[in-house]
């Protein structure tokens, strides 16, 4: 098994010294995701300052940049990083596309992303060997190319692309196409064996692959204290993640594989009126234990095994990096999941 961690609460000045300390630790990889800061960035920073680990998005939203702006960002990545780089991509849902990133939303984003990632594939190949640019879609098209705008072959052409999925669709997409899934934190085990890992396994005989070929990316909260005081405190953060991640309709089927739909309308209600500390009030302790690992530092590991052992192939595991006793401590869990 893999491990990775993500970069989270960071400035720019701080990436170099902390990537550092993030391979020097043992991970296999760090991520980015898309939240106050753009995700690309940083990864050119962590790359410069590590030799190792791969460094991914996690993830980039696709459709505000077009697949020929992604393809650029990506190749340089790649290139600059000696083909340690990974592209994880998501779409988001329609209100923060059109009212956060003014991106119109002119069809369900299932079929787009499909396309969009052809059209990457395309324009890679054309990168690589100067293939004349014909790929023409419903929603993207790539026709046109000189070679004053063609940066050129680079030793790692194939640039692995990973997806964020929850739905049925978007799981059959990445068994089809990508080289990896990255499941979304909003997951609980009992969604992924009754839909993730059926949908993903048929996309994957769709293109003649095996579910063995596919990254599945994962591992949910994790909610860690040395007592019991420390744990409830640290479940905290986590239900408000939880209500978050829960008032989004789209997300929804999440919550009624357990019987939670009515909770997630109640959470869904309180954010169309803004009332966001209410909501952390209707997650319940049975809730997070189905999202989130919960146990001292020492209970964490064997019971990420445990819960995920056998089907996840990348663990995202973020417990921070301290230093001395604890940072040696860090390192050996990281080792111990990697045996998994």
């Amino acid at each position: 098994m893999r491990v990775e961690t993500g970069l989270l609460g960071r400035s720019l000045p701080q990436i170099a010294e902390w990537a550092k300390r993030v391979e020097d630790t043992g991970f296999d990889g760090v991520i980015t995701p898309e939240t106050g800061h753009d995700p690309f960035f940083p990864l050119l920073i962590a790359a410069e300052h590590t030799r190792r680990m791969t460094l991914g998005t996690g993830v980039a939203i696709a459709f505000p940049r077009s697949p020929f702006v992604v393809a650029q960002i990506a190749w340089d990545l790649q290139q600059f990083s000696g083909g340690r780089f990974l592209l994880g991509l998501g779409t988001q849902v329609k209100g923060h596309n059109e009212r956060r990133y003014s991106t119109p939303w002119p069809a369900p984003p299932g079929r787009r992303l499909k396309e969009y990632i052809l059209c990457l594939r395309s324009i890679f190949t054309t990168f690589q060997n100067g293939a004349r640019p014909d790929f023409q879609g419903r929603h993207y098209q790539f026709t046109l190319i000189s070679p004053f705008f063609n940066p050129g072959a680079i030793q790692h052409p194939h640039i692995p692309i990973y997806i964020s999925a929850v739905n049925a669709y978007m799981c059959r997409l990445a068994g089809e196409l990508c080289d990896g899934i990255r499941l979304h934190g909003f997951n609980t085990l009992k969604y992924t064996r009754e839909v993730i890992l059926p949908n993903l396994e048929a996309g994957a005989k769709k293109a003649g692959r095996a579910l063995s070929d596919i990254d599945i990316v994962g591992a949910g909260f994790i909610v860690a204290g040395r007592n019991e005081e420390e744990i409830e405190r640290a479940k905290q953060p986590v239900k408000q993640q939880i209500a978050f991640y829960g008032s989004t309709r789209t997300y929804m089927p999440v919550l009624e594989a357990h019987g939670w739909g009515e909770a997630g309308m109640q959470l869904h209600r309180l954010s169309m009126e803004g009332r966001w500390q209410d909501m952390t009030s209707l997650i319940t302790d049975e809730m997070v234990d189905e999202f989130a690992v919960v146990g001292t530092p020492e209970e964490i590991v064997p019971k990420l095994k445990e819960r995920w052992g056998g089907i996840i192939t990348s663990v995202t595991f973020g417990l921070g990096l301290p230093d001395g006793d604890q940072g040696e401590r860090l390192r050996a869990m990281i080792q111990e999941l990697k045996k998994a």
